[in-house]
């Protein structure tokens, strides 16, 4: 063992030395994300999925969506049947027939006595029904179109959600991976003292038991990325990725601009589920107006054949309900009330609309300030202090103590970061949605 005093002197001489290196070295650029968090490591894989083709593959085989298209077909085949006519009806008789005596079935009976009818009827229908009939057909299926598109809205919102989570958890396993390779170098480092006689025993031990730690945060960012990429893979379709698949995509900060009253025009004008609203309101009074067509009464005519003895003559017949009773008011007064409803509706829409863009975009300026102050210093100052406390106890010149305190310090700002660029990240995504469009200044 050397002389304390001695050991004590050599190693403040080397944190003095390696503090005026820091000092001359360049000052670090405060806007700078670690490397961690900027460019994710992509491992060789047999499909790697950027965020625009993982919301491309979505919108082509996600089964979810794939299913709610399928109603904008059935409302354009509910179109086909609303503009169909009333088939023509063939009517036919033969009346005086000697079921019971046969032996009476002879032609001079069927001349003389029998009679025969033959008829076409065909029900007129009043009020432009067809017409009134198709357009609310027509209004229907423009709705149901906006609905699908706000179906696409929310899953896109959905992918790129899942997207950034998996960044998320492949940035943090890089980040685990390094704090486990360089904490093993310190390990060794502190076996080498402990041999030569500078640390004691118990120091010793309580080094390596931190190394579970930095193997449990590889061990769980590896969890959270495989069950991101399934999550993922199941929103773009499963049949439709490889599994072993990856995605490519820098986990980084975007700064955004523009005004909230600029995203709140903007989506006015953009949001599928204000659009389906609005036409809800002229799929209302197209249905008022089919159901004020529908009580006007309908023609039935009618032109016949009959042959009697030896006469053959067509008949003229005409019918159509005297409208006493009913006359569809309870169906009329309905969709009177149904406009009203569309009506409230649509200003509710357009409210939570103005609302969620509010809320997103708030919600991102939050974030959006707190990862600023990462950025403005505090991942250096981390990444400094490690390396000084790294350093000094690696020489003799700090404590155990203050080296665990820095390594968790630095561990808990850059797991901070990450977390605090998500969120800001998936806030920008909220807002796209909010907006109902991914051009976001």
């Amino acid at each position: 063992m050397r002389p304390p005093l001695l050991r004590i002197s050599i190693s403040l001489a080397l944190v003095f030395s390696f503090g005026v290196a820091s000092a001359q070295s360049p000052p670090a650029q405060s806007q700078s994300p670690p490397p961690q968090a900027s460019t994710l490591a992509q491992k060789p894989s047999t499909q790697v999925i950027a965020l625009a083709d993982a919301i491309r593959m979505a919108l082509q085989h996600n089964h979810n969506l794939l299913a709610a298209r399928t109603t904008v077909q059935q409302s354009e085949a509910a179109e086909t049947t609303a503009n169909l006519r009333p088939n023509p009806v063939l009517t036919g008789d033969a009346i005086f027939l000697p079921i019971f005596e046969p032996s009476n079935l002879t032609s001079d009976y069927i001349d003389n006595t029998a009679q025969f009818d033959l008829g076409v009827s065909y029900l007129f229908e009043r009020g432009k029904k067809r017409q009134h009939r198709l357009q609310a057909a027509k209004d229907v299926t423009a709705q149901t179109r906006s609905m699908v598109d706000d179906n696409e809205r929310s899953l896109t919102l959905k992918v790129a959600s899942q997207f950034i989570a998996v960044e998320q958890a492949e940035s943090t396993l890089e980040l685990a991976n390094e704090d486990l390779k360089s904490f093993q170098n310190t390990v060794d480092v502190a076996q080498a003292r402990y041999n030569a006689g500078d640390i004691g025993e118990n120091d010793l031990l309580k080094i390596k038991l931190q190394m579970l730690q930095f193997q449990t945060d590889v061990s769980q960012a590896q969890l959270a990325r495989t069950q991101g990429l399934s999550d993922l893979r199941q929103l773009l379709g499963y049949e439709s990725v490889s599994p072993d698949y990856d995605i490519a995509g820098d986990f980084n900060y975007m700064p955004v601009t523009g005004s909230v009253e600029d995203f709140q025009a903007k989506a006015l004008q953009d949001r599928p589920d204000l659009r389906a609203a609005q036409l809800g309101v002229t799929a209302a009074n197209s249905q008022h107006e089919l159901q004020k067509a529908i009580g006007k009464r309908d023609v039935t005519g009618q032109i016949s054949y009959t042959h009697l003895l030896y006469l053959s003559d067509i008949s003229l017949f005409g019918q159509i309900q005297l409208p006493l009773f009913d006359r569809n008011q309870g169906e009329i007064a309905h969709s009177g009330f149904a406009i009203t409803q569309a009506e409230e509706q649509e200003k509710y829409a357009s409210g939570q609309v103005l609302t969620d863009v509010r809320d997103a975009y708030e919600s991102l300026r939050a974030d959006d300030q707190i990862v600023t102050l990462y950025r403005s210093g505090y991942l250096d100052q981390a990444q400094q202090s490690r390396d000084i406390s790294d350093y000094a106890y690696r020489h003799g010149a700090a404590s155990l103590l203050d080296f665990l305190d820095s390594e968790r310090s630095y561990r808990a700002t850059q797991l901070g970061y990450r977390q605090a660029l998500a969120s800001y990240l998936l806030a920008l995504e909220q807002l796209r949605e909010a907006v109902g469009t991914r051009s976001i200044p």
